[in-house]
Formats: structure tokens, C-alpha cells, sequence
């Protein structure tokens, strides 16, 4: 019957807002997918998973992963299907669901910029829980490794903070002791292909001269603070991209749906006319 009644002028525009939002939705679904099966494989493909009770799952910080996957996903389909299908109840669950996204991340960024010191005391106690932590978590050993190379740093605060592990202190009964872990070393492969795990024994005991030819001395707080204040407009740039977008997203979704309600009107219209 639609194309008896007449087109609105904007019929053009309303075709490529449709299909517009059905792209992207299309696409952030298959990111949610991605991100899932990322969440997933990281579940699966851990060594700890045999050793570990399965209790251990819970706080496996993949799950997230898997969480985010998982409503970016559903909520992307449900964008796409009610624009393709033109189903309103879908469109306006839709747009709902991106209106309290927006209203979080802004909320989030506002709470992220005034508790700058607080969670910068959050992550030192983090840091330094994981270091703890070190030989017994293999989650948080794999974080810290990752951090500690990526940054080129050792330590929270100074490479003399590993003192705080059992194994690495320097009363400690074994060849760890007053070491620190072979991601702290400069060059943790000396020309191999494996890590070399001795590297970075007896480190704590050099003064800060012999020991910056063989590990970082910079602590991790440091460079995570010096990367986040290079990057700072980077970070903004993508953070304003990321909320225009949804907002744009929100606009497009509240025209599709004003343009439904409309021609279904002029379809009741045109249907009480042949009567």
C-alpha cells in the first residue's frame, strides 16, 4: 500500500538514515562479537583454567569481555532489525538503551576527571597487590608483565618496591631473593628467544648506576601518568567522537521513528478514504 499514498519529500534522506543506521549497527555487532569471542577464547585458552577451581571464574577479569560483547552485540542487532523492519517498539528500546549508555560514559568521564588523586592511589594499591601477588596469579602476573614491558618501567614507585614479595624480598630463602621479574630487565631475551628469568636477580642490592644498564628504574605510577599526559588530547578527541557519535545515532533513531509514526498515520488516513 506505501506506495500509493504520496512520499514525503524527505524520502530520499530517510532511506540513507535508515540504511545508515543499519550499517553501523551492523558493524558494532560484529565488534560486540569479536570482543565476546575474545572474552571467551582468553577464558578458555588460560593455563590456570586446569589448576584453578572453578570458583576462580568469577573474578577472571575476561568476563568482562565477554559482558561487553555480549550487550554491544544484542543492543546493535536490536538497532538493526528495528530499522530494517521499521519496528518501533524495537527502535524505542533502542534508543532508550543508547540514552542511558550516553548518560553513563558522561558520567563516568565527569567522576574519572575529579577523583584524579584518588584513583591514582587506587592504582599504586592496585599495583602493588598484584606485586604481592606476583608467583601466585598468573592473571595478575600477566598484567604486570605486560605493563612493566609496555611502559618500561619496574615497580609502582621505584624497582625497590618488588621487596614487598615473598620471593623477591631480600630475606627470602631463593634465587629470587632481592630480584625482581625478567619483565623489568632491558633486554629480558640477552639474544635468545626465551625470556631469561635470572635477569633480574640480585637487582634490588645495585645502587641505581649498575642497575639502570640491566632494568628500568622508573616506577610504573609515573609512566602511566607521563602516557596518559601525552596522549590527553588523543584520549579527549576519541572520548567527544565516540559520545557525538551515539548522540547523532540517538537524533537519526528519533527521525526514523517520527517518519513511522507519520506514514502510518497517512496509511489509516489513506485506508479510511476508500471506506
Amino acid at each position: 500500500h506505501h506506495h500509493l499514498h504520496p512520499l514525503s519529500p524527505s524520502s530520499w534522506s530517510d532511506y540513507i538514515f535508515k540504511y545508515l543506521l543499519v550499517t553501523s549497527n551492523l558493524l558494532f555487532s560484529v565488534l560486540g562479537l569479536v570482543t565476546l569471542v575474545v572474552g571467551l577464547w582468553g577464558l578458555i585458552n588460560k593455563e590456570s583454567f586446569a589448576q584453578e577451581k572453578i570458583s576462580g571464574i568469577g573474578t577472571d577479569p575476561m568476563l568482562l569481555f565477554c559482558f561487553l560483547g555480549l550487550v554491544l552485540a544484542l543492543l546493535s542487532l536490536m538497532g538493526c532489525v528495528g530499522a530494517l523492519r521499521e519496528n518501533m517498539c524495537l527502535l524505542q528500546t533502542f534508543s532508550a538503551a543508547v540514552l542511558l549508555l550516553v548518560a553513563a560514559q558522561v558520567l563516568v568521564a565527569i567522576v574519572l576527571y575529579s577523583l584524579q588523586g584518588q584513583i591514582a592511589e587506587y592504582l599504586r594499591l592496585g599495583m602493588l597487590a598484584a606485586m604481592v601477588r606476583y608467583q601466585d596469579d598468573l592473571d595478575l602476573r600477566f598484567i604486570t608483565d605486560e605493563i612493566q614491558t609496555g611502559l618500561q618501567c619496574c615497580g609502582a614507585d621505584t624497582y625497590r618496591d618488588w621487596e614487598i614479595n615473598v620471593y623477591f624480598n631480600c630475606s627470602a630463602p631463593g634465587v629470587q631473593a632481592c630480584g625482581v621479574p625478567p619483565s623489568c630487565c632491558i633486554d629480558p631475551l640477552e639474544n635468545g628467544t626465551v625470556w631469561n628469568s635470572q635477569c633480574g636477580v640480585g637487582a634490588q642490592q645495585l645502587d641505581e648506576f649498575s642497575a639502570q644498564s640491566v632494568i628500568f628504574l622508573g616506577g610504573c605510577l609515573g609512566s602511566i601518568s607521563r602516557w596518559i599526559e601525552q596522549h590527553s588530547g588523543v584520549i579527549v578527541t576519541v572520548v567527544i567522537i565516540l559520545l557525538g557519535l551515539q548522540i547523532l545515532t540517538l537524533f537519526i533513531t528519533a527521525h526514523l521513528l517520527q517518519k513511522i509514526r507519520w506514514s502510518r498515520a497517512q496509511h489509516d488516513v489513506y485506508l479510511q478514504s476508500l471506506q
